[in-house]
């Protein structure tokens, strides 16, 4: 979760529904923390949701193409190792 900062913190303005709002205070109240950081702890699960979504993403991508590789290198690794056995003697 990302920490509040106030060296990088900035003042923003924001219009949101009125339930959200009481939401917010309500939140706010209960956790003993103010309206500001309720929608900034918001906001940073989200942002921390999504990059976790992209991640999972990108390793299933990676995935999916080294076990591609595997399967098309596969026939070439046989013909190698066959190629490198040693003969068999002639008797």
């Amino acid at each position: 979760m990302i920490e509040h900062n106030s060296r990088s913190a900035r003042k923003v303005t924001i219009t949101l529904p009125d339930e959200l709002v009481v939401y917010a205070d309500r939140r706010a109240d209960r956790t003993g923390t103010n309206r500001s950081q309720v929608i900034g702890q918001a906001l940073a699960y989200l942002m921390a949701t999504e990059e976790a979504e992209l991640a999972a993403e990108g390793y299933r991508f990676y995935a999916a193409e080294a076990e591609e590789f595997a399967a098309m290198s596969s026939q070439a690794v046989a013909e190698a190792i066959g190629s490198a056995a040693p003969e068999e003697p002639h008797l």
